[in-house]
């Protein structure tokens, strides 16, 4: 499944590649759920603080929590587009460990954005794959409050679902802070503007 070759620019893969490689120099033996926690939760954060997203993805709203389900595909075989950046190891039982090709670079990301993904990382790098989906089910998430407003929450609790095509909109969390929205309202629409036109 090759969506990321479809919907994403040649420096978004190289930015998305390089923070994986940031995160898997820090954290040996990177588990694929756990990078998928961090992945949103650096696109959470860079939300709340600045009013843009970090990597600019689109979340599902899944069991194990928010998932960009372009980079999960990456992630479920051997990668296409992000095997220049790493490589997976599959163990017996299917689990799979991201670990980088080569050094991490800098040069797609700003200061503040180094900054919190120097954050997340500390924050969260002794925290187990279970515990992040805890993390991002509390009460007080989108997650948790759009599985409760689409009837899907128990449904995730009992098992009996564990994917949907809800989408996480992660702009729900400033809409109350007109400076930070207006910023992520701009964002998006230069980005609108830019695979239009092709900038």
């Amino acid at each position: 499944m090759l969506l990321l070759q479809q919907s994403y620019s040649t420096d978004q893969i190289e930015k998305i590649g390089n923070a994986i490689i940031y995160i898997a120099e820090q954290m040996p033996g990177l588990s694929k759920t756990k990078l998928l926690k961090l992945i949103y939760l650096l696109d959470e954060y860079s939300i709340k603080s600045y009013g843009l997203p970090f990597l600019d993805l689109e979340y599902k709203l899944w069991q194990a929590g928010p998932v960009n389900t372009d980079i999960y595909s990456e992630l479920s075989s051997d990668t296409h587009l992000l095997k220049d950046f790493i490589k997976l190891t599959f163990t017996e039982k299917g689990e799979c460990y991201i670990y980088p090709k080569k050094k991490f670079d800098n040069s797609e990301f700003s200061e503040n954005e180094l900054e919190l993904l120097g954050t997340i990382v500390q924050a969260y790098k002794k925290y187990t794959a279970k515990q992040l989906v805890e993390l991002c089910h509390r009460p007080t998430t989108l997650w948790y409050q759009i599985a409760k407003e689409k009837g899907v929450l128990e449904l995730f609790k009992s098992g009996k679902k564990n994917t949907t095509d809800f989408t996480i909109p992660l702009s729900d969390y400033i809409k109350d802070d007109k400076v930070k929205l207006s910023l992520y309202n701009e964002h998006k629409e230069f980005l609108d503007f830019s695979k239009r036109f092709k900038v």
